[in-house]
């Protein structure tokens, strides 16, 4: 049992988002409206709540700010896999990784699996050069937090909080994209 909270924070760069919400298109790309992003949460939201194992499903939409989190607790981490890859269907969004989440109680082992697939690439490079400099600066978070000690972690780029509850990766998507970076992880907690 756990939770998930999933956060896209375009905050650094409110000021370029909100002139762009003022454009029907821009470089060939339509630009959603605040009522079809909404409308596109509350479909996700609608999904997750018909899920099984998935319960506490909540939402926050900040267009001030450009933020946009969904949160929800699950019974088992097999949950959290389904769900991952129905979501990106329903989005209809082409070339992200797998990834795959694992939980082994007799060890006290949660393992992140990360495949990198060259469709990241191929659909990154379909991109205008315009729109590919988007990407030169955005990053991608994952932080796990644990009831239990950390232990050990295998991936070099995790970092575990002082407390020793908490682990982060943070890392360029260019790298994601390109596949030269790997978030595979495997977490030990104290028994």
């Amino acid at each position: 049992m756990g939770t998930v909270n999933l956060t896209l924070n375009l905050s650094a760069s409110k000021a370029k988002v909100a002139s762009l919400m003022l454009m029907d298109s821009i470089q060939g790309y339509k630009v959603p409206s605040k009522q079809t992003i909404q409308k596109e949460i509350d479909e996700i939201v609608s999904y997750l709540k018909k899920s099984d194992g998935i319960t506490n499903v909540q939402k926050k939409i900040d267009f001030d700010n450009f933020i946009v989190s969904i949160s929800f607790a699950f019974k088992d981490v097999a949950n959290i896999n389904t769900v991952n890859q129905n979501v990106l269907k329903k989005l209809k969004i082409k070339g992200l990784s797998n990834a795959s989440y694992a939980y082994e109680s007799k060890t006290q082992t949660f393992q992140r699996s990360y495949q990198y697939t060259k469709a990241a690439v191929l659909e990154y490079n379909k991109l205008k050069p315009e729109v590919k400099n988007v990407f030169k600066d955005a990053s991608y978070t994952s932080i796990y937090r644990f009831e239990q000690l950390i232990t050990s972690s295998n991936n070099p780029l995790a970092k575990i909080s002082k407390s020793k509850k908490a682990i982060m990766i943070n890392t360029g998507i260019l790298g994601l994209i390109n596949g030269k970076t790997d978030i595979s992880n495997r977490i030990t907690l104290s028994k």
